[in-house]
């Protein structure tokens, strides 16, 4: 019997720390190598293709039933501290950005409307928009850094998502392929996709276990909310939110500075 226990324990050591691999859908099959307490370079410069551990060593029971609890990763505690960290990322680009750019102040309605510069068409910008995408920016390296540490190569940053509507086929859309597709005027290759803030899994972006977007509301008074899909476009009527779920099959959470994430 002691045998028998040392053999189930050997094996449940090999299977976290060994390198595993996965493929996500159509894309090319890649494999690395890397263990649960450290990311490799790859998987903390772009998480989105890290090969960790797969979703079936969650209820591998080859080694026994006494040890399946043991690999089951994204339990509720796992979940809340996640959801911790979003919080305590969206805080800090909230405040870290208003001590930049307001000496610390929260905009007023009339700041948050004031146009303060134009876009590549011509467009304004607002207050509103700059406080915006800078806060995110902020955000997503504050999660950078803190799951790069907590929860290696098992989390995306604004991966974009390509959805077929009539299939419900799920595939991945690199950056350098979006920005290839910009620059030869196929833009429409794009349309339909999402790009969620951050999306936690267990290695494969395509299986999804939770996804996060930052809201950061300009002035804090505004609640936060989904943004709805204008006319003519093929998600029309429906909001952000409602397409995450529909895509990755979960429900997405909202995050908002001091309010922290809801759904």
């Amino acid at each position: 019997m002691a045998m028998r226990v040392r053999h189930i324990a050997a094996v449940l050591g090999w299977l976290l720390l060994c390198g595993c691999q996965s493929a996500g859908g159509s894309q090319t099959r890649r494999e690395y190598q890397q263990t649960l307490d450290s990311g490799t370079n790859a998987c903390r410069h772009n998480p989105a293709y890290c090969a960790a551990m797969p979703a079936s060593v969650r209820t591998t029971a080859q080694a026994g039933a006494s040890v399946a609890g043991a690999l089951k990763v994204m339990d509720a505690a796992a979940r809340a501290s996640i959801r911790e960290v979003m919080q305590e990322c969206a805080d800090k680009a909230d405040s870290e950005v208003n001590l930049r750019l307001l000496d610390g102040k929260t905009p007023t309605a009339q700041q948050c409307g004031e146009q303060v510069g134009t876009d590549a068409e011509g467009k304004p910008i607002t207050r509103a928009m700059q406080l915006g995408r800078e806060k995110h920016e902020v955000a997503l390296r504050c999660v950078q850094a803190r799951l790069s540490a907590e929860w290696p190569g098992r989390f995306s940053l604004e991966q974009r998502y390509g959805y077929d509507m009539k299939t419900g086929a799920l595939r991945l859309i690199t950056r350098a392929q979006a920005e290839a597709w910009l620059r030869s005027g196929q833009a429409g290759q794009l349309l339909g996709t999402i790009i969620p803030d951050v999306v936690i899994h267990l290695g494969e972006p395509l299986e999804p276990e939770a996804a996060f977007d930052f809201k950061f509301p300009c002035p804090i008074s505004n609640p936060a909310s989904w943004r709805r899909y204008p006319r003519n476009h093929p998600y029309e009527g429906k909001t952000q939110g409602q397409m995450y779920e529909q895509v990755l099959g979960i429900r997405p959470w909202l995050v908002v500075p001091i309010l922290g994430a809801s759904q």
